[in-house]
């Protein structure tokens, strides 16, 4: 069998070369996808009577096979079938005959590519934002370990004011936390349907596109044709847009650890098995897990840059471009679980050096707080602000500890709120692992096995 728009010329070489690139590998990525879309295809052409009870059956049973030598890693996509789709329909062609050459009916290889990549993107939202949770917790647990560490707390990257171990880990988890939501609010927009709107203007077929949708655990169909293809990069880079905020803050996280673990600082320590080496130097421990961390936080912003650039000037209707959009979602995607999982594994085995915490606040940290002493005793804060200013090197020491036990404002380091934060994670994790299992079931009544489309 040829591609699916083969209409029995050969094409050059070179522009086969050239418009294929690298998305047969990519495809690789959708194979499960394609074959849960295409089992509700099957079935709701057989439910229209385009095709007959044992078409509907032997398409279901070939796509189960695709579906297992897939897990096995024995279905291989080459460049000669330009995509996943051919390579599943030349494969249920060559082993299950003519049946192979209809379920292409009323289906264009638009709303086909679509349908399978919003099943990957729904699931990836609620998995990822699932594993940022887990994340988040990790952060809960070291805060809470190392509450009442005291740390110098910085602003222009010089000393401020008091802060703690547990404030400065804390403070990166509910942000993660608020992260993960919004990652995980894509869901709703990414729950809709796009298969039946064909290339961009649907078809004369009686096709039951809520039927479909059912089958593929969708909430609801994505209703105007037009609008399903003209939503493709878009919803992409909504989802990479999430991701890149994840990724800011595990960057934000990086930069910190690179600093404080500095022998200068010597507040924290990697473990030697959380670093690399030189091949020149023998005593380097090289943090290079935090400095890729760092670095590819921007390969996710430029993956999101890189979608709505290919989409900004395209008008409606399918355009081949949005084939360049399917890269950079899967590069974006894969480095941001990749680093939530980097960041999760650095904080299980981080050495935290108390000693070190506290020998750094020296007493110009507390000079915010002799201001705060004088005002006690009735002298007016513009008066005493200046006062503490001009005598820099007689403000007191302050016991460290008591001094962040002290601080019991809402979310300061006296009263961090550890447990409701904890609170909030689990409820929001529990909400997302919900959706995450009525997908799996849709799966299941799909294909009858357990099913994971994301392979992480």
């Amino acid at each position: 069998m040829g591609k699916l728009w083969d209409k029995g010329f050969a094409i050059d070489t070179l522009i086969e070369s050239f418009t294929v690139g690298n998305d047969f590998q990519l495809d690789q990525h959708l194979v499960l996808a394609d074959c849960m879309a295409s089992i509700a295809h099957a079935r709701t052409l057989h439910k229209a009577r385009i095709i007959s009870d044992e078409d509907k059956n032997t398409l279901e049973q070939a796509f189960k096979e695709i579906i297992s030598l897939t897990k096995d890693n024995q279905f291989v996509i080459t460049l000669q079938d330009e995509d996943c789709h051919t390579a599943i329909e030349t494969y249920i062609t060559r082993t299950k005959g003519e049946v192979g050459k209809r379920i292409h009916t009323g289906r264009s290889r638009n709303d086909q590519v679509q349908t399978a990549l919003r099943l990957w993107m729904r699931e990836f939202v609620l998995k990822t934002a699932l594993n940022t949770l887990d994340l988040s917790d990790t952060l809960l647990d070291f805060a809470s370990k190392h509450q009442w560490v005291p740390m110098p707390g910085r602003t222009h990257m010089q000393l401020a004011m008091p802060s703690s171990v547990g404030l400065w880990a804390s403070s990166f988890a509910e942000q993660l936390i608020d992260e993960a939501r919004h990652l995980g609010s894509l869901f709703e927009i990414l729950d809709q349907s796009p298969l039946g709107s064909a290339a961009s203007y649907g078809t004369s077929l009686p096709l039951d596109r809520e039927f479909s949708a059912i089958q593929m655990g969708f909430s609801k169909v994505q209703n105007n044709v037009l609008y399903a293809n003209n939503s493709r990069g878009k919803f992409e880079a909504m989802l990479l847009d999430a991701c890149d905020y994840i990724c800011l803050t595990l960057s934000k996280i990086a930069q910190d650890l690179l600093l404080f673990t500095l022998p200068e600082f010597g507040y924290f320590t990697l473990p030697k098995e959380l670093c690399t080496g030189s091949s020149i130097m023998p005593q380097k421990q090289n943090p290079d897990g935090l400095e890729l961390v760092r670095s590819r936080s921007a390969v996710v912003t430029s993956c999101s840059e890189r979608v709505k650039a290919i989409i900004r000037s395209l008008p409606s209707g399918y355009n081949r471009d949005f084939q360049d959009t399917k890269d950079p979602l899967i590069t974006g995607c894969r480095t941001t679980i990749h680093m939530v999982a980097i960041m999760d594994l650095t904080f299980s085995r981080l050495e935290v050096h108390s000693d070190r915490l506290e020998q750094g606040c020296r007493n110009e940290l507390y000079a915010t707080d002799e201001v705060f002493r004088l005002i006690s005793n009735q002298v007016p804060f513009r008066e005493a602000y200046r006062q503490v200013a001009r005598q820099l090197e007689q403000v007191q020491h302050y016991d460290a500890i008591d001094m962040i036990k002290n601080r019991t404002s809402a979310g300061t380091t006296g009263n961090l709120g550890l447990e409701n934060t904890k609170s909030i994670g689990k409820e929001l994790s529990s909400a997302l692992s919900d959706r995450l299992e009525s997908c799996k079931k849709a799966y299941r009544h799909l294909c009858g096995m357990p099913m994971e489309l994301v392979s992480i």
